[in-house]
């Protein structure tokens, strides 16, 4: 495959899962990397992991869930900004997340490994915007399989400048790498929120 590493995404969305595995066949994927902090579908659940995992292995394709470790909706509440948005940079810092992107870049070497989440775009992702980044910060060339079978490369996963402009006097405020929205279970309030 190259002198880089290649990692495939997909999203399982709303296929059928004969549908998605043959997405998955497309590519000749071998190992699927689950990356779903929750990997369970209250709408499809051929996709819930113990389904899934079972349905994959019957067509020959391995299954590993490594959402804890590089799931987009982390446990600690010091995770989360005040939107609720996780923060992508503290959780990218953890040991277990880096020692998992350093499995799936080992694993990258000798099989065609694609990380599975639950959007069917990868556009707004943290399969892509988390995961992927750091994969591409290592080297690695993303290829995300869509919906609709095609497949888009990526080598390297830029990240929107979004946050506030910098002042004009040197005191820049840099941008903070978060999830593009807030995907925290508790309910956090604004302070205008205050009655």
């Amino acid at each position: 495959m190259g002198d880089r590493p290649v990692i495939w995404t997909a999203g399982h969305s709303n296929h059928a899962f004969e549908e998605f595995a043959a997405l998955l066949a497309s590519e000749t994927i071998a190992v699927v990397v689950d990356v779903r902090s929750y990997p369970y579908s209250r709408f499809a659940s051929h996709f819930n992991r113990e389904e899934m995992a079972a349905g994959l292995n019957a067509t020959g394709v391995k299954y590993l869930y490594l959402g804890g470790e590089l799931g987009g909706r982390p446990t600690s509440d010091d995770h989360y900004d005040a939107e609720g948005r996780a923060l992508y940079g503290l959780m990218a810092e953890k040991p277990a997340f880096r020692e998992a992107i350093e499995r799936v870049l080992r694993g990258a070497a000798d099989h065609r490994i694609a990380l599975v989440c639950t959007e069917g775009t990868p556009k707004e992702c943290h399969r892509r915007l988390l995961v992927g980044k750091v994969l591409t910060d290592h080297g690695a060339v993303l290829r995300h399989i869509l919906p609709d079978g095609h497949v888009f490369e990526e080598t390297a996963v830029e990240i929107d400048d979004t946050g506030d402009q910098p002042s004009l006097f040197g005191d820049e405020k840099e941008a903070a790498w978060t999830s593009t929205q807030s995907v925290s279970h508790r309910r956090r309030l604004s302070d205008s929120s205050v009655a």
